[in-house]
């Protein structure tokens, strides 16, 4: 064999190693975005404020299963229709609703102080928290669950101004790390058929 053919078949098999690798790869993150690999992609982690003026971290939580959406109070529909959702989930668990606890993180802290929060998320469910902090806080936060926020100018807007952000519904599971998310749009009967078939009720 001369040196040329070692040369072609080397770089041939290590190219099949590579798309080997990335298959692999993305296999894997297909298993995280679903909720079946074996280790979370990452873990709820947050130092906040809730409603009542209370500071709350994730392990406030430990144990429980966590709906976790992220928002403003000022939203004019995402939000209030997702947390509408939230609330039919809640109701929908029955008795396993005990063991699952909805979480609203603003991405508003200039507006979305603890009282504005206090007026707002107690329209929705009684077992919903409200979260809120510095901006930093919640910079932060946002960065931790992988989410996306932006403040957008708008003049007609209450302040001026409206917030872009991610709208999924994410489920945390008992040790703090991601389950999985529903898209914006998902009705609560389709997220307590999965989520009870995931908390084994």
């Amino acid at each position: 064999m001369n040196l040329r053919l070692v040369r072609t078949v080397s770089w041939a098999l290590l190219g099949v190693a590579l798309v080997a690798l990335l298959v692999m790869a993305l296999v894997r993150r297909e298993l995280i975005a679903d909720g079946t690999a074996d280790e979370p992609p990452f873990y709820a982690n947050f130092q906040l404020t809730d409603h009542a003026g209370a500071p709350r971290s994730q392990e406030d939580f430990a144990g429980q299963w966590l709906l976790v959406f992220f928002g403003f109070a000022n939203c004019p529909d995402i939000c209030p229709t997702t947390l509408a959702e939230v609330a039919g989930v809640m109701d929908g668990l029955g008795d396993a609703a005990d063991r699952v606890q909805p979480l609203f993180f603003t991405v508003d802290p200039e507006r979305d102080t603890a009282a504005e929060l206090a007026d707002f998320v107690p329209r929705f469910h009684p077992r919903l928290i409200g979260l809120t902090g510095t901006p930093e806080q919640v910079a932060q936060t946002a960065d931790s669950f992988h989410i996306y926020y932006d403040r957008i100018e708008e003049a007609a807007a209450p302040g001026g101004y409206t917030m872009g952000h991610s709208s999924q519904l994410f489920l945390f599971g008992p040790d703090g790390g991601y389950v999985t998310a529903w898209q914006y749009g998902t009705p609560a009967d389709e997220i307590v058929t999965d989520l009870l078939s995931r908390i084994g009720e």
